[in-house]
């Protein structure tokens, strides 16, 4: 099955959610950037978080960064998510190899560290973009998030993500839910959701046996009866384009440029989200120099 997210309703009207199946985009991420096993893991549980985050924008053109400092040998975790729930990213020390947990799990918490914050910043196309930032729990990356809404949100949630990876280091199941309570939901509801998330199996083996995240759904929330809005396919998808590194280059200034010159005689820039190199030659280097010169800069 294709990579895709889907929304859904409680016919009751107190719970709204999400689910995604990632396996693809979190394969593709562990091929670019040459991740070990517990750096797919990790990767993958913030790419498929940012993604269920940035599908709820909606809006044209908006964005949604994920970013953890938790203080581990891992260093910073980044994803970024268009408003369909495309997403990219990467993490600082992608050879990170840990022993793993002792009920055999790849230790992400270890990895990412707790010592640290979750930062989520909303690019709405408004003058100042909205961030909102939370300490960590424990660096597992689900329930950070899931705290990240109740502290920054006040919205009541439930969060589980998952990354299960191959003996050959490849992605046999990846994606995650997000479950949020709405105005009027009571104890009972809340009572069904814990029972419901207690009794599902984990997210990789549910993901792993059905890929299709309308049937994690359903073995998540299997007291309630959901009405599916929508599914939506998606990727990993990076914007990178020679004419924007064109553009960080001559933000420079021609100062700096001249530098490059100088010590370099050409410029590469390798975008971080999918290892792509933009070269530029020495003459058009030269070229922008004089372009910036012309306009004062």
């Amino acid at each position: 099955m294709n990579d895709c997210i889907v929304r859904a309703m409680s016919r009751d009207g107190f719970v709204k959610a999400a689910a995604v199946c990632s396996r693809a985009l979190t394969e593709r991420a562990r091929n670019i950037h040459h991740l070990s096993p517990v750096a797919t893991a990790a990767l993958g549980r913030a790419l498929a978080g940012a993604s269920m985050m940035g599908n709820a924008l909606k809006g044209q053109g908006e964005s949604l960064t994920l970013q953890i400092k938790g203080g581990g040998p891992l260093g910073t975790v980044l994803a970024v998510s268009d408003a369909e729930g495309n997403v990219r990213g990467y993490v600082g020390d992608p050879a990170v190899d840990l022993p793993l947990r002792p009920d055999g799990k790849l230790d992400v918490g270890g990895a990412v560290g707790c010592d640290g914050t979750l930062t989520v910043i909303k690019d709405l196309g408004l003058k100042e973009p909205y961030v909102g930032t939370v300490d960590l729990l424990g660096g597992e990356i689900a329930e950070d998030l899931a705290a990240y809404f109740v502290e920054s949100e006040q919205i009541p949630s439930a969060c589980g993500l998952g990354v299960l990876v191959d003996r050959d280091r490849s992605v046999l199941a990846a994606g995650g839910y997000l479950i949020q309570l709405l105005p009027g939901a009571g104890e009972d509801v809340i009572t069904k959701v814990e029972g419901g998330i207690y009794a599902a199996p984990s997210v990789t083996n549910i993901l792993k046996d059905d890929p299709d995240p309308v049937h994690l759904l359903q073995t998540v929330l299997s007291d309630f009866e959901l009405e599916i809005l929508e599914t939506e396919p998606i990727e990993y998808r990076c914007y990178c384009t020679r004419e924007r590194t064109e553009r960080a280059l001559l933000s420079l200034g021609s100062a700096e440029l001249e530098s490059m010159l100088r010590e370099q005689g050409k410029a590469e820039l390798t975008c971080q989200f999918c290892d792509k190199v933009h070269a530029f030659s020495g003459d058009e280097l030269r070229a922008m120099i004089a372009e910036l010169k012309a306009e004062g800069k």
